[in-house]
């Protein structure tokens, strides 16, 4: 536990092969589950997270590929059913650095936020390790992604470096948030429906060898279209006078 929490840690996977061991290996000792969920990866991924001896490690197998949005819902969902207390996203491309996962947990154990995130925009020196390209495309979506969630304060919306309370996400229907790569934002959008209060967490970029697995001419065109889709969204749940549990919550509690 930390702090008296219960922390439970989704690793998403679509051929990991080369970060998969380090990322669990390295899970801080206060972490309670391990949820690693192998998106149908073609490579030696699920060899890899089967030869891991951790009593925390869950291991979850699609077998068929979601994407990323889906294999963070299938670990969301486990440690609901699981009561974690939080539940906290590190990829495993190994770009979240484990060392910094209490800086994350942080605002939320606290119970000064119900969702944190980090953020590798509040200077040069934190997003200098950012290619060019995503960068600029990172600090456009912020702008835009500012205006669709409510969320004026917060920065690098697209940063899957977060940690939300399990009161958190039953408070929307996790069967309706995106399972792709606007997973993120779709769900930023639906926390500020709900009135879930969020936090930035300064942290730097972190990049090595791994490639990106994000088609940008697709991701720009969908992602696009769920932002605006999700504003209009928003606006009318939560200022149209007609909003409804049913709305948010779907007709069962998923967590």
């Amino acid at each position: 536990m930390y702090k008296g929490s219960s922390i439970g840690v989704v690793v998403p996977a679509y051929n990991e092969e080369k970060f998969i061991a380090e990322v669990v290996e390295t899970m801080p000792i206060f972490v309670d589950r391990i949820y690693a969920v192998n998106d149908a990866s073609i490579d030696n991924t699920a060899k890899i997270l089967a030869s891991i001896v951790d009593d925390r490690l869950t291991i979850i197998s699609h077998k068929k590929r979601g994407g990323a949005g889906a294999a963070m819902l299938s670990g969301y969902k486990r440690a609901c059913e699981e009561k974690m207390d939080v539940i906290a996203i590190m990829a495993g491309d190994g770009q979240m650095d484990p060392a910094i996962l209490h800086k994350i947990l942080d605002p939320v154990v606290d119970g000064k936020a119900d969702y944190s995130k980090g953020n590798r925009l509040s200077g040069w020196s934190n997003s200098r390790g950012m290619p060019l390209v995503r960068l600029f495309g990172n600090n456009l979506l912020t702008f835009v992604i500012k205006i669709a969630s409510g969320y004026w304060h917060i920065s690098d919306p697209l940063n899957g470096y977060t940690a939300v309370t399990r009161n958190a996400l039953d408070s929307i229907d996790l069967d309706r948030v995106e399972l792709g790569y606007a997973f993120e934002t779709d769900l930023l959008i639906k926390l500020n429906a709900a009135n879930a209060r969020a936090a930035n967490v300064v942290m730097s970029s972190r990049y090595g060898d791994e490639k990106s697995k994000i088609n940008l001419g697709n991701f720009i065109v969908y992602t696009s279209w769920v932002i605006v889709r999700d504003y209009v969204w928003r606006l009318w749940t939560k200022y149209s006078g007609s909003r409804s549990e049913s709305m948010l919550r779907g007709e069962r509690e998923v967590c």
